[in-house]
């Protein structure tokens, strides 16, 4: 099951200009991406939701909020993080969060043993690398569709079908 309604979208990291606007690392796939959220949340509860405009830079997200008009007042901001509530992103068919992923118990998708637990997931260029903690060690296994079988976020279960030695 979702863990959490309203998820990290990325921290503010200082200030762009002189007009108020906001340098802000994404936390979601690309800054191109954090470009359409159009309300973010200064609380993980929801309970303060903030109008934004936004653009890319690099790889950042400058971002302007209403109100926030001058150097120092994006200054103090600093640091901030915002969220994003999960419906305002469409992922597609296949794609989960990252923090519906950690913690899945993983099992082999034939005999059902129990592997241990998903960590941590990184980014790679080809594809994502997730991490399971079998025991005391940590082994990387890509997460393609001949390995990743089933994602079973309701239930906190993924069934993967190891390659050949990927476990030894």
């Amino acid at each position: 099951m979702p863990k959490n309604v309203y998820l990290e979208a990325g921290r503010i990291v200082g200030t762009h200009g002189v007009h108020g606007e906001l340098r802000v690392q994404p936390w979601c796939d690309s800054a191109a991406l954090f470009t359409t959220l159009k309300t973010l949340y200064w609380d993980q509860n929801g309970e303060q939701p903030v109008s934004v405009r936004s653009r890319t830079h690099k790889n950042l997200a400058l971002v302007k909020i209403p109100g926030v008009t001058t150097v120092q007042a994006a200054a103090a901001l600093r640091d901030k993080m915002l969220y994003l509530h999960r419906d305002d992103l469409k992922l597609p068919e296949g794609s989960h969060f990252i923090c519906d992923l950690i913690g899945m118990t993983v099992f082999d998708a034939d005999s059902g043993e129990e592997y241990g637990t998903l960590t941590d997931v990184s980014a790679t260029g080809a594809n994502d690398v997730y991490h399971l903690l079998m025991g005391a060690r940590e082994v990387l296994i890509p997460a393609i569709p001949p390995v990743i079988i089933e994602t079973d976020i309701e239930n906190g279960i993924m069934r993967i079908r190891p390659i050949r030695g990927m476990l030894e």
